[in-house]
């Protein structure tokens, strides 16, 4: 039997929609999972996993899922509201990530272990200064004045492109942190793969639903 292009739009909405709220889910349950994993407070290091993940997987994934056109939990809001608790997400998001940063970074030097010594380590560091580089262009939209011979149309363009950038780096670093000794000792064989699924599967509908919203506003626009 053969769908008419009705059928098949509206399919392929729900299909989207279905997606957008599994991220929802998975990004607060892999963060409560992660929270309850690190028992944050009863080490120094307790707190780089509880607060990498909350920055990364739960913050920033809601963050870029506001201008999601099917799973926005705000949908109905206008693109300016939107923004406007983006930015709040985001500032959140960043402030974590220094503060896991900071907290792994006194750790290593309280236990005479050296820094950024693993892939983890580098591409955790690149995420974090790329998340502040993020943020402060970020300010360019909320005061495009500040950017003189800029168009705000180009700043959002390039802020979005920059933005779905710094998010694949994120869930590149929260797969290599569960590839770490401290992870795998605690979460191994299938548990290990059902938690990589999460950071995996958020950035594969992040980036399908974030650049669908993007070109839908282009071709209005056009």
């Amino acid at each position: 039997m053969t769908l008419s292009a009705d059928s098949e739009s509206q399919l392929y909405s729900i299909l989207r929609r279905v997606a957008g709220v599994s991220v929802h889910v998975l990004c607060v349950g892999f963060t409560v999972f992660l929270a309850v994993m690190a028992r944050p407070g009863t080490s120094l290091f307790s707190w780089h996993p509880f607060l990498m993940t909350f920055s990364f997987s739960f913050f920033m994934t809601e963050a870029l899922l506001l201008f999601s056109p099917d799973s926005s939990p705000i949908q109905r809001f206008s693109h300016k509201i939107k923004g406007r608790y983006h930015w709040i997400l985001q500032a959140l998001a960043t402030t974590c990530a220094l503060l896991g940063l900071a907290a792994i970074f006194y750790n290593k030097h309280l236990n005479n272990k050296p820094h950024f010594a693993t892939w983890h380590g580098l591409v955790g560091l690149l995420t974090v200064l790329f998340a502040v580089m993020q943020s402060l262009g970020g300010v360019s939209l909320l005061f495009p004045k500040l950017a003189k011979g800029w168009s705000l149309a180009k700043l959002k363009r390039y802020h979005s492109a920059s933005g779905l950038v710094g998010y694949l780096l994120g869930c590149t670093s929260l797969l290599l942190g569960m590839s770490s000794l401290w992870f795998t000792t605690a979460v191994h064989s299938l548990g290990w793969y059902l938690a990589a699924l999460c950071p995996i599967l958020s950035a594969l509908v992040i980036m399908n639903q974030v650049t669908s919203s993007y070109m839908t506003k282009k071709r209005f626009q056009t």
